[in-house]
């Protein structure tokens, strides 16, 4: 089955197991051509009691009027199961807000359930590198390319734009995602989820390799990601809505208003059964 037909799978036992608020509010940056500025990358989608989702803004140039002409009062008030379903659109924009509802669904249950997360463990720790490690990165993570090379371990970035290369040619950059087989461990931005690159990606890694998908859009349950071969999920918490809406809105950092946390296959057990 697909990625994005095991979401809406997800949301709809998720929305008959449990009770989930109708949508309170929504927000969307201004948007602007080429790539997003820094502090407009995500959008956010709040329910009643507060828990949110949120999604990168990964909308291209050319859906820039249906990005513009969103009409968010038509969300306030209903149940955001419709929402979510659009998770897997052919609209970036569809797209886009389908994650975000697929979020704030899976963190309205982890605060109805009292989950413990883990908000300790550093996700790329986990990888725990080595001098002799092969390390593959699917996109740009700065802080793991200077504890790669304090290591002494080798370092691969997959990268899809071609000019990538030029611009970093301090580290081995490659189009080519079949290098990844020469990894052992392997770190991937969870935006390969928003795009539904990420079976393609983990196709070509090394069946012994240990691989960590991270990034603040994982907000959901990682029983999808963990079936598929991931080892360690890293995502965001986000603890104060008011406030952290109002940073998104202002461009500020998040700070407090959300927190990180990490799954690892090892360690977690399956609450609900997806798979009904």
């Amino acid at each position: 089955m697909s990625l994005y037909k095991d979401f809406h799978r997800m949301v709809r036992v998720l929305s008959t197991d449990y009770q989930i608020p109708e949508i309170d509010r929504v927000f969307i940056p201004p948007f602007t051509e080429g790539v997003q500025s820094g502090g407009s990358e995500f959008m956010a989608v709040t329910l009643e009691g507060g828990a949110t989702g949120i999604s990168y803004v990964l909308v291209p140039d050319r859906e820039k009027s249906a990005c513009n002409s969103i009409d968010i009062s038509k969300f306030i008030g209903k149940p955001p199961l419709a929402m979510a379903l659009k998770f897997g659109s052919s609209s970036a924009v569809d797209n886009m807000l389908g994650l975000a509802a697929v979020n704030a669904v899976c963190q309205h249950v982890f605060k109805v359930l009292d989950y413990t997360f883990d908000f300790t463990s550093d996700s790329l720790g986990m990888l725990d590198i080595k001098a002799h490690d092969s390390v593959g990165m699917v996109g740009f993570f700065p802080p793991l390319i200077k504890r790669v090379h304090d290591k002494g371990a080798s370092l691969t970035i997959v990268e899809k734009k071609k000019s990538f290369i030029n611009e970093n040619p301090e580290v081995h950059v490659t189009l080519d995602p079949g290098e990844l087989r020469h990894c052992n461990k392997v770190l991937c931005t969870s935006t390969t989820v928003n795009n539904n690159t990420i079976d393609e990606i983990l196709s070509h890694c090394n069946e012994d390799a240990k691989i960590s998908v991270i990034g603040p859009t994982a907000g959901y349950f990682p029983d999808l990601l963990f079936k598929r071969g991931v080892d360690v999920v890293g995502g965001n918490l986000i603890c104060d809505s008011d406030q952290f809406l109002l940073r998104l809105e202002n461009q500020k950092k998040w700070g407090e208003t959300a927190r990180k946390f990490c799954f690892t296959k090892e360690s977690y057990k399956q609450i609900i059964d997806f798979d009904s």
